[in-house]
């Protein structure tokens, strides 16, 4: 998306990370020169990562829980505010020259977790190897069911209109070589990335929800509750 982004605009897009709790946009931003994870402000913000269970900080490097504790904040300051995102942090000299600490994308969230078949699964990692393949767009959803001891998912995702277009079909038939190929590609991709085999639908453009009250919703969860 961000390739499509940078070639439309003919810019070099960044991502800001903030918090509305915090101050907003504005806690770290990634480097143009780099984009390699974003440089937090440490003369306002100090960042900590700690374990999710535990609380206890983690090395530099370690992926856990990032919390904040905000420096120059007047009206409201925060003292180590766990904000639930899953990250790391790397101190490592960057080539733009900075020297602040960076923090690496967002993995997802201990509240987005899922555990299908013992395997954690965060909605990011999905979309994450669903966008290597460019016959397929951003616009999925994951579907968790649970029909006995153990939850299951299967991963709604539309094709692009281009994919569609070549095939020259507006269908989506299993029946189809093309799209029987896409689907278990999409499915073998899924499983090397995230070590947890997740069945595969794909839809026609426009198929799939695209918020619920403003905010992306990835997840349908049809799991039933006493």
């Amino acid at each position: 998306m961000r390739r499509a982004i940078d070639a439309g605009l003919g810019v070099r897009s960044t991502n800001i990370f903030g918090l509305s709790e915090v101050i907003g946009p504005g806690v770290s931003c990634e480097c143009v020169e780099e984009r390699a994870g974003s440089h937090v402000n440490e003369d306002h913000f100090l960042p900590e990562v700690v374990d999710p269970k535990t609380g206890e900080p983690l090395p530099e490097g370690e992926e856990g829980v990032l919390i904040f504790t905000t420096l120059t904040k007047q009206a409201l300051p925060l003292v180590r505010y766990w904000t639930g995102d899953i990250t790391s942090l790397s101190s490592e000299p960057c080539a733009c020259g900075r020297t602040l600490v960076r923090m690496g994308l967002i993995k997802g969230r201990t509240d987005d977790m899922l555990i299908i078949r013992g395997v954690n699964v965060y909605p990011t990692q999905v979309e994450t190897a669903l966008l290597q393949l460019p016959e397929l767009t951003p616009n999925y959803r994951i579907v968790v069911s649970r029909s006995g001891t153990l939850d299951e998912a299967e991963v709604e995702v539309e094709v692009s209109e281009t994919f569609l277009r070549e095939a020259a079909t507006d269908s989506l038939s299993e029946e189809l070589d093309h799209v029987r190929e896409l689907r278990g590609r999409t499915e073998r991709l899924l499983r090397e990335s995230i070590g947890c085999s997740l069945p595969v639908t794909l839809k026609t453009p426009g198929n799939i929800p695209r918020s619920e009250g403003g905010k992306l919703q990835h997840v349908l969860d049809r799991r039933m509750r006493a």
